[in-house]
């Protein structure tokens, strides 16, 4: 076992503490990753205080995670000492399940191995990225391509797949019109994304402050939801409505802005239920739909499309003693637009 430096919640209501954690042993398919930066999601936050249910503390979070090669087992083909690698929101999977076979991984029909507060292969739970190691099996490692800055790289490995997956599968492209609901983590990213593959892009968002960036971010038009205006003007306009927001939205007005066949696809999770009308859906045959992150190929798919497009994620590169204010500032939506844990303060 390797014991290395992290950060962890002990509580849902303590602040995140120093302390170690231990990594197992390589095995014949394992990568030993030196982390350099972690991203700051907001699922960590819901899970370190309980908003998601039972959590196995203490437990370090962070699924946002790139690094270098430091080892790799006998039988890794994949990757090589000093590679630059990832690693997101899973760790492992069945690989035998229908949806495993089809690339989707992320869908497992006996539950993905989450890169933390799950059971890992050897009966303990798995501890996160916000530490200074990870060892992770080959086939969930994936390539950071050099054309992606580092500490650019880690959001993409939660807020990008979640995203660019359900843009990819609704076919966001030319002569689409996407709306996308909230400027945050997820929200800055999913505009870039749907701008690069060629839709017009709308921003909806709680007010216009982030309006300029909204624009700067290649989205053609900026609406602000706390004017009731907003949902009269844009009725019956869009393809595809993409909700980032991790808190509930009013889900009828929302689904009355889509035109035919329209689908409104949620990837934020709101601790509550969310209340969808049926009445809402009759009109103009619309869906509503969940996604969550990408399968392994589909990941890569998306770091590689990144790099080819020069898309990165907008971030505040912090030190490891921060990591309680930053999460306070995330509640507070006071960054722009993801906090990115600078590892090296970690050692």
């Amino acid at each position: 076992m390797l014991t290395v430096n992290a950060i962890a919640a002990t509580s849902a209501t303590d602040p995140l503490v120093r302390t170690t954690v231990e990594r197992r042993d390589l095995g014949p398919r394992d990568v030993l990753i030196e982390i350099r930066y972690a991203g700051i999601c907001h699922s960590d936050i819901h899970t370190v205080r309980g908003e998601w249910g039972d959590v196995p503390y203490p437990l370090t979070v962070g699924h946002e995670i790139v690094g270098t090669v430091a080892e790799v087992g006998a039988e890794v083909s994949r990757h090589a000492t000093g590679d630059r690698v990832g690693v997101g929101c899973m760790v492992n999977s069945c690989r035998t399940c229908d949806n495993c076979k089809a690339g989707q991984e992320q869908y497992c029909l006996d539950g993905n191995t989450g890169t933390y507060a799950s059971v890992d292969r050897d009966g303990t739970v798995t501890q996160g990225g916000y530490t200074t190691h990870i060892v992770v099996d080959e086939d969930f490692v994936l390539r950071v391509p050099e054309a992606i800055p580092y500490e650019k790289a880690a959001p993409l490995l939660c807020a990008g797949i979640t995203t660019y997956s359900p843009l990819s599968h609704w076919k966001a492209g030319p002569g689409t019109k996407v709306a996308v609901v909230g400027m945050g983590g997820l929200g800055h990213m999913a505009v870039k994304i749907a701008v690069a593959m060629g839709a017009e892009v709308t921003v909806l968002s709680q007010t216009l402050g982030k309006k300029d960036d909204g624009l700067a971010f290649g989205a053609a038009h900026y609406y602000a939801t706390g004017d009731p205006a907003t949902f009269e003007v844009l009725k019956n306009s869009f393809d595809l409505i993409i909700n980032t927001v991790s808190a509930p939205i009013e889900m009828a007005s929302y689904l009355r802005l889509l035109r035919l066949d329209g689908t409104l696809v949620s990837v934020g999770a709101p601790p509550e239920p969310l209340a969808v009308p049926v009445f809402a859906l009759f009109g103009n045959r619309r869906s509503f739909a969940g996604s969550s992150i990408g399968g392994i190929a589909e990941t890569q798919e998306m770091l590689d499309f990144c790099a080819e497009r020069d898309i990165a994620p907008e971030v505040e590169v912090i030190d490891a003693e921060a990591v309680n204010e930053a999460y306070e500032r995330v509640m507070k939506s006071d960054v722009r637009y993801r906090f990115v844990i600078d590892v090296d303060t970690l050692r």
